[in-house]
């Protein structure tokens, strides 16, 4: 792993466990810790997208509650969506 990368991942790792609010902290703490290390780099870009948006929209989008705008429709939100906290 190159060290752009790493660094790169560590930042999205930080990034996820302080979004804004607790309960998306935990979710997407976990998820990052779990899967992180193990998406390519346009996973990345897409997951750095998803981080960008306010944390209340991101949760209505990752717990089904409200539909995301296409471009934000991808394998990566619906691997957040499939992620169990439970076995993390």
């Amino acid at each position: 792993m190159t060290e752009a990368l790493e660094a790169r991942r560590k930042r999205l790792r930080y990034r996820s466990t302080y979004t804004g609010t607790k309960e998306t902290d935990i979710l997407l703490g976990a998820f990052a810790e779990a899967h992180l290390d193990t998406l390519a780099a346009a996973d990345l870009d897409d997951y750095e997208h998803l981080l960008s948006i306010e944390d209340p929209r991101l949760y209505t989008w990752i717990t089904g509650q409200e539909t995301p705008p296409a471009e934000f429709e991808t394998p990566v939100l619906q691997l957040i969506r499939d992620f169990e906290l439970s076995r993390a």
